[in-house]
């Protein structure tokens, strides 16, 4: 079996966790902090999918729903056969802490250090943002992890 790799990230979020969950799971406000389409059917089995910056696009299914708590589901990008669709796991867990939300997120799966690295740049990125819009900051304009991007 090939040897997967993983990303894990934990942050404080200065919002409760129902704002939390709602940025992640709400399409309109998913695209307030990442992304320029969002559609997501929120039960196990249901589509998570997002049309990112530039032309890449996430595709992957709810595996757990539990309300302002926790969320996993499959992840991978389509027209991509190193990561393709439902080809990883993110898991995200909410606990309250100091007045507003511990984010655990690990993201399993991935086939590569290469990729591992690639994705641990890219939540660094969106999960700043995401603080930032939960907590009722405009997060800016998304220019993607590199700061170069610009929607398309």
């Amino acid at each position: 079996m090939p040897e997967s790799f993983v990303v894990q990230r934990e942050t404080h979020i200065a919002a409760p966790r129902a704002s939390v969950f709602a940025f992640l799971t709400d399409p309109d406000k998913i695209m307030q902090w990442m992304g320029t389409e969002a559609t997501t059917e929120m039960h196990p089995g249901g589509i998570y999918l997002l049309k990112g910056i530039g032309h890449m696009t996430a595709r992957g299914a709810f595996r757990e729903v539990v309300p302002v708590h926790r969320l996993a589901y499959s992840f991978g990008w389509e027209s991509d056969e190193e990561v393709p669709p439902g080809s990883s796991l993110i898991e995200i867990d909410l606990l309250e802490q100091d007045g507003g939300t511990l984010l655990r997120m690990t993201h399993s799966g991935l086939p590569s250090a290469v990729q591992r690295d690639a994705h641990a740049k890219g939540w660094t990125h969106y999960i700043g943002r995401l603080a930032k819009a939960s907590a009722g900051q405009d997060p800016g304009p998304d220019r993607g992890p590199d700061g170069t991007r610009n929607p398309a």
